[in-house]
């Protein structure tokens, strides 16, 4: 008997304690579910690849010039307009001057010499004829006069070599343009032993620039010729640039194990604000599509679970691209056909219809229990609500 009355004793104070909880916690808290939705809308769909490059002129020439010499006149400067053909420097000329002189004596010393040994074989031809002289002479004077034709022919190309070197001192533009670089001055020394030296840089037409940008190997399989490309430059960081892809070269260029492919950019400059050697921060555009139907990419990975959803009831289906829509206290599945995607929106071919209310997810909305807020929130160290007396 004594056992039994323990335990309800034990009953008792159990149930006594669970009461003090519950009214010392106060009203549980009321959790509700709300969905968070957006619509079915008609948008721009674009893929992109971006890069840096460089601007340079479609065309430049690099002036030289292919005899050595002092430079006895410059003609140009900086960014000078220049017409094809129009002197541009010119270099000393005494030496070749002196050249071409030596040449022609050479060839008017051939040319007696031929003249002599021309008249001296028809000599020993006419006496040969009649028996007068041995074969052997007969081909000496071949032989002088073959030599002698040769010698004059030689001084020939050794005077038409000393003109052409001539007029090498007198360097003109190849193209008409603008002058980019000067590389020399006047009283300077070139010399054209090994290589040309590079005396000017002339661009054909800075109205008609072009773009050279790297991209990476993992973005060059989507990139093709006539992608529409933006780009934008430090030098005017507020205006976009447009222009097209117009060639995707083949070369690779690695540069600390990283492989990029050159990509040739149009870039109209009508206005000539865009300068050789500007960076350009490129966006090519891989795909595009305009005014298709699209709903967010985030809906599509929305996945409902009883759970998640509390008392809504779940209509499924087994597509595989599903999007889901609340109907009272309904969640419907819509399967769709969808196509590209930019990763924010995903394109809709059928499925769904346009301004449709599309679930993207759920979030919990929560009451504040009554009678616990003032003892778990408020910092025993900060100031009471007006009005109350301090102790």
């Amino acid at each position: 008997m004594k056992k039994i009355s323990k335990l309800w004793y034990i009953a008792a104070a159990a149930i006594i304690v669970a009461v003090a909880a519950w009214m010392l916690s106060g009203k549980q808290k009321d959790v509700q579910i709300q969905f968070k939705t957006e619509k079915a809308v008609r948008a721009n769909i674009q893929n992109s690849v971006t890069a840096t490059g460089t601007i340079e002129p479609v065309t430049s020439v690099t002036v030289g010039t292919q005899v050595s010499g002092i430079v006895s006149k410059l003609f140009v400067d900086y960014n000078s307009v220049v017409k094809k053909g129009q002197v541009i420097a010119e270099l000393d000329k005494t030496n070749l001057i002196s050249e071409l002189n030596t040449t022609k004596a050479n060839l008017s010393s051939a040319m007696s010499t031929l003249k002599y040994e021309s008249d001296n074989y028809k000599r020993y031809k006419t006496l040969f004829d009649k028996g007068l002289v041995s074969a052997d002479e007969y081909e000496t004077a071949k032989l002088s006069y073959d030599k002698a034709r040769q010698s004059v022919a030689s001084a020939k190309e050794s005077v038409t070599k000393a003109q052409t070197n001539l007029g090498y001192a007198t360097i003109t533009s190849p193209i008409d343009g603008v002058v980019l670089s000067k590389s020399v001055e006047e009283g300077q020394t070139v010399a054209a032993s090994f290589n040309t030296p590079e005396l000017f840089t002339i661009a054909q037409n800075l109205t008609d620039m072009r773009v050279i940008a790297d991209v990476d190997e993992a973005d060059i399989g989507e990139v093709k010729e006539g992608a529409r490309v933006t780009f934008t430059v430090d030098a005017y960081p507020n205006d976009t640039f447009e222009g097209e892809v117009t060639q995707v070269r083949q070369e690779a260029t690695t540069t600390n194990n990283v492989v990029t492919y050159e990509v040739v950019i149009s870039a109209p400059n009508n206005d000539l604000k865009l300068k050789p050697g500007l960076t350009a921060n490129v966006t090519i555009f891989t795909a595009e599509k305009q005014n298709v139907l699209c709903v967010p990419s985030k809906a599509l990975r929305f996945n409902p679970t009883q759970e998640t959803v509390g008392k809504m009831k779940i209509q499924d289906t087994n597509g595989k691209n599903k999007v889901w829509t609340k109907e009272g206290n309904t969640l419907k599945a819509h399967s769709l056909q969808i196509g590209m995607s930019d990763g924010i929106n995903t394109e809709v071919i059928s499925g769904i219809s346009e301004a449709s209310t599309i679930v993207t997810g759920v979030e919990e909305m929560s009451e504040q229990p009554e009678g616990m807020g003032e003892q778990q929130e408020r910092s025993p160290f900060a100031p009471g609500p007006p009005g109350r007396k301090k102790k």
